[in-house]
């Protein structure tokens, strides 16, 4: 793993994120000769499809067709 100061990091931002995208390896920051973070490359990820992701995920219980309460019950076709 590369090793790189602070202030050359600094100075160099750009440039050294472009290296790891391109090179794929990490890059260690130091202050004073002391790690204190480590820049990694991006871990390619699998795309998830819109349609169909939830599918399994739903269980239907009951009828999903008729009203919820009797019609009868319903105030808007009352006289």
């Amino acid at each position: 793993m590369k090793e790189i100061a602070a202030s050359e990091f600094k100075a160099k931002c750009l440039a050294i994120l472009d290296d790891v995208q391109k090179t794929k390896r990490s890059v260690r920051i130091t202050k004073f000769g002391k790690p204190v973070a480590e820049l990694n490359p991006v871990s390619p990820q699998q795309r998830k499809d819109l349609f169909g992701f939830m599918k399994g995920s739903v269980e239907i219980l009951g009828d999903i067709i008729s009203p919820a309460t009797d019609p009868e019950d319903w105030e808007v076709l009352r006289d």
